[in-house]
Formats: C-alpha cells, sequence, structure tokens
C-alpha cells in the first residue's frame, strides 16, 4: 500500500509547478483528478518540447500529468459549478496556480472552498506571492530565475546571465507545495483542521538560493562572481569546477587544493599557499591546474585521485550516462501507456518506500476522460 492511497487531490492548475507536485501525490498512491475546461483542457497541454506530442497533448504534459484523471468542467457554467463543488466535500487536497483574483471570481476562492469542506488542504501556487507590486504579474520559469539573479550563478564570468537549462523555479516550487501539503495533512489528523498552503515561484528560486543569499547578506553585499572557466559555484573557492583533460572533461568537487596538487606531482606556486587565496586568486588557480589537467586523459586523473576518495567525476552526456551501468540498476525509466494504447518511455518517481521503487503505466489522461467514472464514484448527477 502506498503512503498517499485513500486521499484524494483536485488538480486546478497547469503548466509545470502545479502539476508536478500532483504528479509526486499520485506517485505516491493519491487520486489525482485535473479539474480542466471542455474540449482543450489545460493551457499546457499545448506547450511542447521540441514539438513532441503524443495523441492530442505535448509529451512534456505527459511527462507531469501522468498517473492522473481527468474531469472536464466549464466553472463558468452554473452546472458543472456545483458538480465540481460537491466534489470538493469528498476531496483532501485542491490546488490552483490562478493568479490573484481569478478564482475568487469563480467562487472557489479558500473562504468559500473551506466553508464547503473545512478539512481540506487548499495548495496555491503564484508566481510572486499574494501581495506586492508583482503579485498579478504572470509568473514563469525564465522570468523568476531573471528577477531573483538565478541567471547570475550559471556559466562563466564572460558569459551572459544564463538560465539554468531546466525549469527550475518550475519544479522546486513544485516541491515545496508538496511539502507543505503534506505537512498540512499530517496536521490535519491532529487537529481536524483544514489549511491554506501557499508557495510562489519566487519565493521558491529565492530558498533554493539560501547559501548565495546568505553569504551576500553577510558579506558586505558583494556580488557572487563567476569564475573565468570552468565555473560550478560563484562562492566555493579553488579547486572546484569543471576542467578539460586530453580527452574531455572531469569535474572536481570539494577536495583540498593541497591534497590534489600532491597527488598530481606537482608544487603549487607560493603566492596560492595561503588558504584565503583559494578564494581571492580562484581563477589564477583554475587556470593553473588547468595547464596540468588537460595533458592527460580523464580516466588518467580518475585513477590517481578517485583512491584517495577525492571528490572527481567524469562528464558524461546522456547518451553515454544512460547506457553505464551505474544508471541501469536504478531501472529509473519505465514504460506509460496512453488509453488509446500509445507508448511513451519517462522517468518514474525517484522515492522508494522500504525498499521498493514505484512504477505506474497509466500515462497522462485526455480531456474529460473521466468524467462518467469520477460522476459514478462520487454521485454528481
Amino acid at each position: 500500500m502506498l503512503p498517499l492511497e485513500g486521499i484524494t487531490v483536485l488538480e486546478f492548475a497547469q503548466f509545470m509547478a502545479g502539476p508536478s507536485a500532483g504528479l509526486k501525490m499520485a506517485d505516491l498512491g493519491a487520486k489525482v483528478i485535473k479539474i480542466e475546461r471542455p474540449k482543450t483542457g489545460e493551457a499546457g497541454r499545448q506547450i511542447a518540447l521540441k514539438n513532441l506530442f503524443i495523441d492530442e497533448s505535448s509529451m512534456v504534459f505527459h511527462t507531469a500529468n501522468r498517473n492522473k484523471q481527468s474531469y472536464a468542467a466549464n466553472l463558468k457554467d452554473k452546472e458543472d459549478l456545483e458538480k465540481v463543488k460537491k466534489l470538493i466535500t469528498h476531496a483532501d487536497v485542491m490546488t490552483h496556480n490562478f493568479r490573484p483574483g481569478v478564482m475568487e471570481k469563480i467562487g472557489l476562492d479558500y473562504d468559500t472552498v473551506h466553508a464547503i469542506n473545512p478539512k481540506i488542504i487548499y495548495g496555491v501556487v503564484s508566481g510572486y506571492g499574494p501581495v506586492g507590486p508583482w503579485a498579478k504579474k504572470p509568473g514563469q520559469d525564465l522570468l523568476i530565475q531573471s528577477l531573483s539573479g538565478f541567471v547570475n550563478l550559471s556559466g562563466n564570468n564572460e558569459d551572459t546571465p544564463t538560465a539554468s537549462g531546466l525549469a527550475t523555479s518550475d519544479i522546486f516550487t513544485g516541491v515545496h507545495l508538496v511539502q507543505g501539503i503534506l505537512a498540512a495533512l499530517i496536521s490535519r489528523n491532529k487537529t481536524n483542521k483544514g489549511a491554506k498552503v501557499e508557495v510562489s515561484l519566487l519565493e521558491s528560486t529565492l530558498d533554493i538560493q539560501f547559501e548565495l543569499l546568505t553569504t551576500y547578506l553577510n558579506d558586505g553585499n558583494q556580488q557572487p562572481k563567476r569564475a573565468e572557466k570552468g565555473n560550478a559555484h560563484a562562492y566555493v573557492g579553488a579547486p572546484y569546477g569543471v576542467y578539460a583533460t586530453k580527452d574531455g572533461y572531469i569535474a572536481i568537487a570539494l577536495t583540498p587544493l593541497d591534497a590534489l596538487v600532491n597527488a598530481m606531482g606537482i608544487t603549487l606556486p607560493s603566492q596560492f599557499l595561503d588558504k584565503k587565496t583559494w578564494y581571492t586568486e580562484k581563477d589564477a588557480i583554475m587556470s593553473f591546474l588547468q595547464g596540468y589537467l588537460v595533458q592527460e586523459t580523464t580516466q588518467h586523473w580518475l585513477a590517481i585521485f578517485e583512491p584517495l576518495d577525492f571528490r572527481v567525476a567524469d562528464v558524461y552526456d546522456y547518451k553515454t550516462f544512460l547506457n553505464h551501468e551505474a544508471y541501469k540498476v536504478l531501472k529509473m525509466d519505465q514504460e506509460v501507456i496512453t488509453s488509446d494504447g500509445i507508448k511513451m518511455k519517462t522517468t518514474r518517481c525517484p522515492i522508494r518506500i522500504d525498499g521498493a521503487r514505484i512504477f505506474n503505466e497509466k500515462s497522462a489522461p485526455k480531456v474529460g476522460e473521466d468524467n462518467v467514472l469520477i460522476d459514478k464514484e462520487f454521485n454528481l448527477n
């Protein structure tokens, strides 16, 4: 039995942050019902990566919405809205990511929903929080990365602001939403009362920068400076970074500089003996190391460093990594099947419960695919 079996989640969310939270709850056993507009469904169905679609919906929609049900309802229609309100009486959790004021206009704001079901956990995702000058601005991953300073951490010092290459703000916000919902569910077991859980893309993106923001706030407001080449962390001293070798690259993480050069069989210049310089002269030290590391292959250096338990690694691309035994043994990939029998390969839930991996072959639903089933199960007609 999965931990969230018996929990019903109504998901009014779209795109990535809210749906990724619903995905994790579905993987852990919850019944997640997407409430979507008839025919077209949520807007995220048409947001594609590389223009890849499965049936009527994009592949990216399928990645964030597998193992869910879909209930089509026009929230502007009185009869459909009443059905949804009746469904709310049976729900444990409800999530949405509309801009402030939208749910109030529809009639599904927290106070109204709480009156319908006082035990419900009401989860809200916003772009910038419920108040403030940006409260009603559109929240989107790249915009949040840009506004929060996050784009000034990746890439090298001479690069323009560089986004992470992932929907980082969206995905971490989804994680934080799940954390808040699970905490509220635990609290409800003690108090028998529901709660409103709020997260925003901006606050979550600030939270994942807590190391750097704390450093900035306590270091005279000095801006983070990316390394000239091989940057990996703006505030961690040398040798932390990525270096070219004779045939590829090597990543060197939290490894003492003096121990590293000893293992390489070279002498650290006297001007770098003071550990303070490992931060203040980081670029010069990394350039010094690079001159030696590029003379030998990655495997040559790994054969020296790994027996010493240095924090180092090869740098793989997807093809190399996904064909490596270290990936295969994880059994991270799975095949899901749509209601039309179309198969798609994707990743599984990364969580194990009592040692067991969690797999589910159900793909994302079509719009309104489960209306008849849900009407009957919850006696909505």
